[in-house]
């Protein structure tokens, strides 16, 4: 090979060092722009290059099974996602890999990564995943469940948790939820021998509710509680729908399952719910204006959200799809978690007689007699009640995969395992709560469990407890859910006798889906137990 003397090696290096500072022609002058914007970009490629060899000869990816060219795991996978992942654990340990489609999915199933997700790399883990019928119901990501992690979230969460349902707004609320509840009694009063969807009551009593609290009671949305709830079960069905082109961006134009098409349809609708709540609620705003009453601020969450969009001078303005976005949280997420929860509290009491009778006993020594209206200051001193319900959490946790989670940056987890930047990681929480080493018995519904120091509750400190998600995104809506949720069950079962009709059967089987609702819905029938019809008057 021929040497270069070293007078002409740094004869050149001179030579073009003064191109390029000195140059003048056009041509010139457009190849040193090229070549100063792409000595930054290649530098800062062979950096990630680097740092991604780095990372990857270091760390494996976590085990999993092999899956198909192509296709992955996808062919492979049950009906329901939570059953089999645990199988999948059993196999491959409490943190394993899956490849769907052309995405790594990553699967936890232990308290300890858990903790190292939720607590220890939190941040790193604080974006959402958006399959497209969840970006599609998020606004485009403008809810507080699907907005990417930032300082839009930030105010989002600000608002929502803090001068939405902070306790002394959730006290000032609490009439119209008593208004409720003694509204869906009257109305079971009426139904006293006939066969009931016990979900679809528990649904149409949570959203008159939290219409209530939205709109302040003015406004009368009853006549579509039937079609609502169409809307958000259809919703909710498409969301758990495994839609090919979420595995296959590429495909995603084509919407070969129709997925975006349908929910779009929801969506649609719910928006035109969504806009007419807004303007009735902006013509009652004005009449209050026009009629002088100043001073007086309306308390309802609906007007505080328009007030906190029309002041416009925050660093971080709410919009109007921001506004939508949280009427959804609160209404579709309220309204699913709730009812969803109810019916499965009351198909394990009436499966289990010796639970239902000992809650009887503890609602009459609180509350008092048939004759006595279950108050929300009664809640605090039932602990068996709430024992029952985290139990019936525990075993049917109402979205047992909780929201996948994205990393923004290369992490490790589980002792030295690879999660890449972009893989969803699912945390299988069904399975941490059902986990023999982690639980007694763990197959059988035991509410005891909960009541004791350390058996089990924790509110999702140990991680092995923790139906509403954990960390900085854990459901914001929790203060609200434990209000509504130990009122209504109490009130259902100190008001009345359940049984179930006769030639029906009641099972606990579940049904395939991103939410775990019944396969076959609560049918039973309510018998009240006062006399004093009144009392709920």
């Amino acid at each position: 090979m021929t040497r270069v003397p070293f007078a002409k090696l740094v004869g050149a290096i001179h030579g073009g060092w003064r191109w390029w500072w000195d140059g003048t022609n056009s041509r010139d002058e457009l190849a040193r722009v090229a070549l100063t914007l792409s000595i930054p970009l290649l530098l800062i490629l062979w950096l990630y290059t680097l740092r991604h060899k780095t990372w990857k000869g270091t760390y494996p990816l976590p085990p999993g099974p092999r899956g198909l060219p192509f296709v992955g795991n996808l062919p492979f996978l049950g009906p329901n996602l939570h059953q089999c992942f645990s199988q999948y654990a059993r196999t491959y340990g409490p943190i394993f890999k899956l490849h769907l489609g052309n995405k790594l999915f990553v699967v936890v199933s232990s308290p300890s990564i858990a903790k190292e997700v939720y607590r220890e790399n939190d941040i790193i883990f604080s974006n959402h995943d958006q399959p497209i019928a969840a970006r599609v119901i998020s606004y485009n990501g403008s809810n507080l469940v699907r907005c990417p992690y930032g300082p839009t979230w930030r105010m989002l969460r600000r608002v929502f948790v803090n001068e939405l349902l902070n306790s002394r707004i959730l006290d000032a609320r609490y009439s119209l939820r008593r208004l409720e509840i003694r509204r869906m009694v009257r109305n079971l009063y009426t139904k006293n021998g006939t066969a009931i969807n016990v979900g679809e009551v528990a649904f149409a009593t949570t959203l008159n509710l939290l219409t209530s609290m939205l709109c302040g009671g003015e406004l009368e949305w009853e006549t579509m509680g039937t079609e609502f709830r169409r809307a958000v079960v259809e919703t909710v069905e498409l969301m758990g729908r495994r839609n090919i082109s979420d595995f296959f961006p590429f495909l995603a134009w084509f919407d070969l399952q129709g997925v975006e098409r349908e929910i779009k349809e929801r969506v649609s609708w719910l928006d035109r719910v969504y806009e007419a709540m807004i303007e009735e609620r902006v013509r009652l705003d004005g009449a209050v204006g026009e009629g002088g009453e100043k001073g007086e601020e309306r308390k309802d969450i609906l007007s505080m959200l328009l007030r906190i969009r029309n002041d416009g001078d925050a660093e971080v303005p709410l919009t109007d799809a921001n506004l939508k976005g949280l009427i959804t949280d609160l209404l579709v997420g309220g309204t699913n978690t709730t009812s969803t929860t109810v019916e499965w509290v009351m198909a394990e009491l009436m499966h289990h007689p010796d639970i239902n009778r000992r809650a009887r006993q503890e609602l009459a020594a609180v509350v008092g007699g048939p004759d006595a209206a279950v108050e929300e200051s009664h809640v605090p001193r039932l602990k068996y009640l709430r024992a029952v319900i985290k139990e019936a959490l525990r075993l049917h946790p109402v979205v047992p995969l909780l929201v996948p989670r994205v990393p923004s940056e290369p992490c490790v987890l589980g002792g030295g395992y690879l999660i890449p930047a972009g893989a969803r990681v699912v945390t299988n929480v069904w399975a941490i709560h059902t986990d023999p080493w982690l639980w007694d018995s763990s197959a059988e519904f035991r509410p005891e469990r909960f009541l004791n120091e350390g058996g089990g509750g924790g509110g999702g400190a140990e991680f092995r407890y923790f139906p509403f998600g954990a960390g900085r995104r854990r459901c914001a809506g929790l203060a609200l859910v434990e209000r509504m949720l130990p009122l209504l069950v109490a009130t259902l079962l100190h008001a009345f006798e359940w049984r179930v009709p006769e030639g029906v059967e009641l099972d606990l089987c579940e049904r395939p889906g991103v939410t775990m609702t019944k396969e076959k819905p609560v049918l039973a029938i309510p018998t009240p137990r006062f006399s004093n019809p009144d009392i709920y008057g």
